[in-house]
């Protein structure tokens, strides 16, 4: 079975990698520049596992969890936050917002996947 995975994130390049990663463990990936555009995608797509930048221009990541998480199809979905800050209250701020986990970048490929493997159990 193929899991279907939205990337948001305002990075280009990190958009790129995330797929290129993803990609090569054959997950089918679908790209978002920014929160706003994820969410549209979301409501027209279904998706597996959702991975998101925390801060993005027009909708930010937490947001973005918020309100995919008032979406019925998307109350259970793993949700996996990316961010350059290990700060505890962001993710306190993540966990609150409805966030499965975190993922601090930069990232190691083999967490990524092992993190991405974790939450599609």
């Amino acid at each position: 079975m193929s899991y279907k995975i939205l990337i948001c994130d305002d990075s280009a390049a990190i958009r790129q990698l995330v797929k290129l990663i993803l990609t090569t463990y054959e997950y089918e990936v679908i790209e978002a520049d920014d929160g706003l555009q994820g969410l549209a995608l979301a409501e027209k797509h279904q998706f597996d596992l959702i991975i998101t930048d925390v801060n993005m221009p027009n909708m930010d990541g937490l947001n973005l969890v918020r309100e995919l998480r008032t979406l019925p199809k998307y109350q259970f979905t793993p949700i996996l936050l990316m961010t350059t800050d290990p700060d505890s209250q962001t993710k306190k701020e993540a966990k609150s917002a409805g966030a499965t986990g975190w993922i601090i970048k930069p990232f190691d490929p083999e967490k990524l996947i092992a993190a991405v493997r974790k939450v599609l159990r």
